[in-house]
């Protein structure tokens, strides 16, 4: 896991459990997507692993509506993820 949901839950300064299953589901995710995009897993102890985390679910937390302006990611996330991928080898044997 790279990040907590209470970890999360302070990035985007929620003080309530209201939604918690809903950046639960965004962590999961956003674990995943970083998987998919770097071809490797990552864990916690990886701060920049932890960033990218950190911002995908804001950046989906903060864009859930179906309809509206299509925001694209970050330009630093693309660049985060692009480190991710050829500069550190996997902190998870799978």
């Amino acid at each position: 896991m790279i990040l907590t949901l209470q970890e999360a839950k302070e990035f985007l300064k929620v003080d309530n459990d209201v939604e918690d299953a809903i950046i639960q589901g965004l962590i999961t995710s956003a674990e995943e997507y970083i998987k998919n995009a770097t071809g490797k897993t990552f864990d916690s102890t990886n701060e920049l692993a932890k960033l990218a985390c950190k911002l995908l679910v804001a950046h989906w937390y903060e864009n859930r509506a179906v309809v509206g302006d299509a925001k694209r990611i970050e330009f630093s996330l693309d660049v985060i993820l692009t480190q991710l991928k050829y500069c550190y080898e996997s902190d998870v044997t799978t």
